[in-house]
């Protein structure tokens, strides 16, 4: 099957994703304490709201991608601003491809403004965010927001935009030349890589073998995402991914002295339990429940590793049509590493 590829490339994803990785810093790689800081410039309650929202939503990538141009950010809060507030809060919280009968049943409670023991417990086991079930807070804050979805469509809209008055605003600026930089990087790849080898570069290690059936490809770069990806099916035979095209010389925090990428990277190598994991995955693609069992440990703490390996780019994953993962090592980037480590020595302040 032929892939046709498109890109899309607009500071309206990071405006969102930004907020997203604001709110779950350490999944990211991002130091706690700089995130809060960031995230105390919004006044309360406007700050308490949006950290109750981010505890079970999702970056809106479909919606995005439907706004019209220029997708900046001050045309995402106009479009936002034009929607009914609980169609508002909708788009903007939950992935277009949420199982209908997850949608329904938020719907119903919102129409109610209640919710039964029944409806809680089915959200519990159906309602994921990034492919995990939600932790007992974020459940109850899921529950207790969309029974006043009114309410809380127009308390996001605030909230969005006091965090660009007091943040994105500037932000915007300082993250526009790297999305510029990485779509035209991507761009380049595309005319030399297959779609499976095009994507691995662009996430830095990631293949989903469900893109073999896809025909058209929707790639996005953004500078908050890196080095991980956000995606979304909405289409059986139709896939958007966004890649982190921020340069690896530079941190998401502005100022910071030492790049992100190769402080994980140090701290990785740093760490027993993960070289163990980097020699077996040197052999062959395993999952977390298999490296489980090599190393004697619980499968929490395998993924915890990962996580960290995945987060200095030093393992591939391998994401299946079932959503099982296969991690391997990317022992290239163990060069890269090296060079960065001789480059930053070199530089002068």
């Amino acid at each position: 099957m032929t892939t046709t590829i498109r890109w899309d490339s607009s500071t309206a994803y990071d405006f969102f994703i930004s907020l997203f990785v604001l709110h779950h810093a350490i999944e990211f790689g991002l130091r706690p304490s700089w995130a809060a800081g960031v995230r105390q410039r919004i006044p309360s309650p406007k700050r308490e709201f949006l950290e109750k929202v981010y505890s079970f939503a999702a970056v809106p990538l479909e919606w995005i991608y439907d706004l019209p141009n220029p997708k900046d950010a001050v045309t995402t809060l106009r479009s936002a601003a034009d929607l009914a507030p609980a169609d508002r809060f909708e788009a903007l919280t939950l992935p277009s491809d949420i199982p209908a009968e997850v949608r329904e049943t938020l719907r119903g409670i919102a129409v109610r403004g209640a919710w039964t023991s029944e409806e809680k417990d089915f959200l519990g086991t159906q309602f994921s965010r990034r492919g995990k079930e939600l932790k007992p807070a974020g459940l109850e804050n899921l529950l207790r927001v969309w029974s006043k979805s009114q309410k809380s469509g127009d308390l996001l809209q605030e909230a969005l935009n006091e965090y660009y008055q007091v943040f994105f605003a500037e932000e915007e600026h300082r993250v526009r030349p790297a999305l510029e930089q990485g779509l035209e990087r991507a761009q380049k790849l595309a005319g030399r890589l297959a779609v499976d080898a095009l994507v691995d570069e662009l996430s830095r290690g990631v293949r989903f073998e469900e893109l073999e059936s896809v025909k058209e490809l929707v790639l996005v770069p953004s500078y908050w995402s890196a080095p991980l990806v956000f995606r979304a099916r909405p289409k059986a035979d139709k896939a958007l991914i966004v890649f982190g095209a921020r340069p690896e010389v530079e941190s998401v925090a502005p100022g910071a002295e030492t790049p992100d990428l190769l402080v994980s990277a140090l701290k990785s190598l740093g760490d027993p339990t993960r070289l163990r994991i980097l020699r077996y995955l040197a052999g062959q693609p395993l999952t977390p429940t298999e490296l489980a069992r090599r190393l004697r440990l619980r499968p929490p703490t395998v993924i915890h590793h990962l996580r960290a390996l995945r987060l200095a780019g030093l393992v591939s994953v391998i994401v299946s049509e079932d959503g099982e993962k296969r991690y391997t090592a990317r022992l290239e980037a163990l060069n890269g590493i090296y060079t960065s480590l001789q480059d930053f020595l070199k530089k002068q302040d």
